[in-house]
C-alpha cells in the first residue's frame, strides 16, 4: 500500500505541473441583469430573464461560445445556437419538455466553509404557473476551485391534482457551441474526436437522434471512430462510471492551452436504477443525467408531496499546456469523484440547499460477504426496501448506494442516509443473486451486515451459454472491436443496422454447445423481424429465419440417469416489448406483454410473457446492459434424450410495435445467458 500511495502521490505531482493551479479570491455580485459566482480563474453569470447560465470563462478563455438570446429549445444536439450551461432542463410539465427560467426568482449567497475557504451561490428558482411545481437549479463556487457545484430539486404539492405525470426527463446540461472543443470522452476506453458542426449539418439521419456521416472520409470522427453519430454511442453504466466531458486540444484556444470540461459524478445516491442504469454522458453536450428511460428504466412519478433534491454532482473546468492529454486532464477531474470529497463544504452548505442530508446524519455501512466460488467482479447495492433496484422509483425518498466487494469478501460504503434498505448482491459468473430486505442504517454508528451467498441451483448443470454478467456484450457485435477504426469502439455502440443480420445468419442462428463460439454464432440481439422501418441499411423487413433460434446439444445417459426434473434458467440483460422504453400499455398492440417460447425436443414449454413494464429500448439505443430479468422453465426430464437434443427459442413473428420516433419497430430480447441443469 505504502508503494501505491508513493506512486499516486508522484502521479498528483505530474498532474499538478500539467494544470494550471488556482489561487485565492472570490465574489459574488448581482446587477440588473445577472448573478455571478467567480475567483481569480473562473468567471461564471447566471442571466435573470433566462435563468441560465450563459457565460463561463477560465483563464479569460470562454467556454461556451457566442450569446444569443434567443428562446432556448430544450435538450437537442452540439448544433444548437445558443452556448449555455450548466442549466436545468427537464421533461417533467404537462406538456412534456420545458426549460425553467422565464418565471425565476433568485438567490445570491457567500460566505466560508467550516474550513476556511470562501464560497458563492447562486440559486434560480420557478415555480411553474400552470401545475405550481417547484424547479430549482443550485450553482456554488469555492475560491480555490474551477468548478461548480450543481443541485437540482423538484417540488409538487398539489391535493386537488395529485397525480401530474411521470418524471420522465430531469437534466443538467453544458451545451456550448465554441469550437474550442474538439474531442468526446465518455470514460477511460470511450474517447472520439468531436465532429464537426458542418460535418453534422450534411449528415443523412438514420433514426432518431443517429447520423450517417460516413461520406466525410477525412473527418476525424470518420477515420478514427465510426461512419454514424448518434448520442446514444456514448451512453455509459452508471456502476462503474465517474467522469466523461469534452476536451479541447488547444487548436482553437487563444494561447494553443488545452481545456476539459467534466461532469464528476461524485455522488450517485440520489439517481436511480441502481449500478445497471445507463444513460447518455456527452455528445457535444455534456449532460448529467438525473432521471430518464431511454433504456427503458423506470422513473418516479410526479405525485403530491414529491420534492427531491438531486446531487451534488461537480462541473469541472480545466485547463493544461498545449501538450497536456485528453487523459491527463480526466485523471485530474476523476480525482473529485468520491462521495468524501468536500464534505466540510457540503456541510456548510447543507442549511442552503432543501433535503441536502449533512455528513452527521449519515452513516457507514460494511459488509463481510461469503461469496460463491466463481464469483468475480461482486458488486453489493443498498436500494429501496423491498423492490429490485431497478425499480427503486417507487420511494422518491428513498436512496441507493453500491460498491465492489473485495476478494475478501468486504466492503465499506460512506456518506449512508440512515433507513430501511434492500441489500442485493451479484457477481459476473454467478446465477442468481443475493437478497435481504429490512436492513436498517442508524445514524451515527457503524452498520455491519455478515451474509452468506450461494448460487442458485436447480440440480446438476449439463451446460450454460454467456457469463450471467447482466450483458449481452460477449456475443456478436456486443463488446468486440470495431476492426474498421483505429479506434475500435466496442460494435454494440455503433448504429445497429451496421450489422445486418441476415447477411451474418443467412441460414438463421443455429448454436451447438459445446462446439459453436459464443463470440460468433450467438448474436447479441434476438430480433423478431429484422430491417424496415429506422433501418437505413436494409429498409425492407427480413423475416426469414430471424425470429426462430436453434440450440443444439447432447447429452450423455449418465447425465439423464434418475434425472425427473429439468430447469432451462434463460437471464436476459433487456428486453423491448411494444411498451417500449417508457413501459406504457398500449391498447392498440399485440404484443405488450412479449412471449418468449423455447420448444424442447419438438414440445413447447409454457411461454415466458415478458411484462410490459419491464421493456427496454437497449441495442436499438446502443446498449447491452438495460433492464434485467430471467425466468425458470421447469419441465420434466423425459423430455431430454441421450444424444444430441434440440431446443427451438422463438419470439412471435413479426411481432412489432408503434413507434412516434424514428426507432426500429420490431420486439427483440437480448440474452445474458442460459443454463440447463436437471435434477
Amino acid at each position: 500500500m505504502a508503494v501505491v500511495r508513493t506512486l499516486q502521490v508522484l502521479l498528483l505531482s505530474c498532474l499538478a505541473i500539467l494544470i494550471i493551479p488556482t489561487h485565492g479570491f472570490l465574489n459574488a455580485t448581482e446587477n440588473a441583469k445577472a448573478l455571478v459566482i467567480a475567483n481569480d480563474r473562473l468567471y461564471a453569470s447566471v442571466n435573470k430573464s433566462t435563468g441560465i447560465m450563459d457565460t463561463l470563462t477560465l483563464d479569460g478563455q470562454n467556454l461556451l461560445g457566442t450569446k444569443e438570446y434567443n428562446e432556448v429549445t430544450p435538450g437537442g444536439n452540439a448544433a444548437g445556437q445558443n452556448g449555455i450551461g450548466p442549466y436545468l432542463d427537464c421533461y417533467c410539465v404537462p406538456s412534456g419538455s420545458y426549460t425553467p427560467g422565464k418565471y425565476a426568482t433568485f438567490k445570491l449567497y457567500s460566505g466560508s466553509d467550516s474550513t476556511g475557504v470562501k464560497y458563492g451561490g447562486v440559486v434560480m428558482s420557478e415555480v411553474y404557473p400552470l401545475t405550481g411545481q417547484v424547479l430549482e437549479q443550485y450553482w456554488f463556487l469555492r475560491e480555490t476551485e474551477t468548478g461548480l457545484h450543481t443541485f437540482s430539486r423538484l417540488a409538487y404539492h398539489n391535493e386537488t391534482k395529485p397525480f401530474l405525470r411521470n418524471l420522465q426527463e430531469f437534466r443538467t446540461l453544458f451545451r456550448p457551441t465554441t469550437p474550442l472543443w474538439t474531442h468526446l470522452s465518455t470514460n477511460e476506453r470511450i474517447n472520439a474526436p468531436l465532429p464537426s458542426s458542418d460535418t453534422l449539418k450534411y449528415s443523412r439521419t438514420v433514426q432518431d437522434a443517429t447520423w450517417y456521416i460516413g461520406n466525410y472520409t477525412k473527418a476525424p470522427y470518420v477515420e478514427h471512430f465510426a461512419d454514424y453519430f448518434t448520442k446514444y454511442t456514448f451512453s455509459d453504466e452508471w456502476r462503474d462510471h465517474r467522469v466523461h466531458g469534452i476536451y479541447g486540444d488547444g487548436s482553437q484556444s487563444k494561447d494553443g492551452s488545452t481545456f476539459g470540461a467534466w461532469l464528476v459524478m461524485n455522488t450517485v445516491d440520489t439517481y436511480f436504477g441502481g449500478p445497471t442504469h445507463s444513460d447518455l454522458t456527452v455528445d457535444g453536450i455534456v449532460y448529467n443525467y438525473i432521471s430518464s428511460n431511454h433504456h427503458g428504466d423506470n422513473v418516479p412519478n410526479i405525485t403530491t408531496g414529491f420534492d427531491r433534491t438531486f446531487g451534488p454532482q461537480y462541473f469541472h473546468f480545466n485547463k493544461g499546456t498545449n501538450t497536456t492529454s485528453l487523459a491527463e486532464l480526466r485523471a485530474e477531474a476523476e480525482e473529485f469523484a468520491s462521495p468524501t470529497w468536500n464534505t466540510a463544504f457540503y456541510d456548510s452548505i447543507a442549511h442552503l440547499v432543501p433535503n441536502y442530508i449533512p455528513s452527521t446524519q449519515r452513516s457507514t455501512w460494511k459488509g463481510r460477504i461469503d461469496l460463491p466460488k466463481g464469483a468475480k467482479r461482486p458488486i453489493a447495492v443498498l436500494a429501496q426496501n423491498g423492490v429490485d433496484f431497478q425499480d427503486n422509483v417507487l420511494d422518491t425518498k428513498a436512496y441507493q448506494y453500491w460498491g465492489d466487494i473485495d476478494k475478501k469478501g468486504n466492503i465499506e460504503i460512506p456518506m449512508v442516509k440512515p433507513g430501511a434498505y434492500r441489500l442485493t448482491i451479484y457477481a459476473d459468473g454467478i446465477f442468481g443473486q443475493y437478497i435481504q430486505d429490512d436492513l436498517v442504517i442508524a445514524v451515527g454508528k457503524v452498520t455491519t451486515t455478515k451474509a452468506k451467498w450461494r448460487e442458485e441451483s436447480a440440480g446438476k448443470e449439463l451446460w450454460r451459454i454467456g457469463t450471467p454478467d447482466r450483458s449481452s456484450g460477449e456475443y456478436r457485435h456486443g463488446d468486440q472491436p470495431d476492426p474498421s477504426k483505429p479506434l475500435h469502439p466496442p460494435e454494440y455502440r455503433i448504429y445497429w443496422a451496421n450489422w445486418d443480420f441476415p447477411t451474418d445468419y443467412p441460414d438463421g442462428v443455429t448454436f451447438e454447445v459445446g462446439k459453436s463460439d459464443e463470440s460468433k454464432d450467438f448474436n447479441y440481439v434476438h430480433w423478431s423481424v429484422f430491417g424496415g422501418y429506422a433501418n437505413s441499411v436494409r429498409p425492407e423487413p427480413y423475416y426469414e429465419n430471424v425470429n426462430n433460434w436453434t440450440v443444439l446439444f447432447d447429452a450423455k445417459k449418465n447425465d439423464l440417469k434418475k434425472a425427473k426434473d429439468a430447469t432451462l434458467t434463460i437471464q436476459l440483460a433487456g428486453a423491448k416489448t411494444a411498451a417500449g422504453n417508457t413501459d406504457n400499455w398500449n391498447a392498440t398492440q399485440l404484443w405488450n406483454n412479449l412471449p418468449l417460447t423455447v420448444v424442447m425436443n419438438g414440445i413447447e414449454l409454457e411461454p415466458w410473457d415478458i411484462p410490459w413494464n419491464q421493456s427496454s429500448s437497449c441495442a436499438t439505443r446502443s446498449a447491452v446492459v438495460c433492464y434485467a430479468l430471467a425466468h425458470k422453465y421447469e419441465f420434466d426430464a423425459n423430455l431430454l434424450k441421450q444424444g444430441q437434443n434440440k431446443i427451438i427459442l422463438s419470439l412471435p413473428f413479426n411481432a412489432t410495435d408503434y413507434e412516434s420516433a424514428v426507432l426500429p419497430r420490431s420486439t427483440y430480447v437480448q440474452y445474458d445467458s442460459l443454463r440447463l441443469e436437471v435434477k
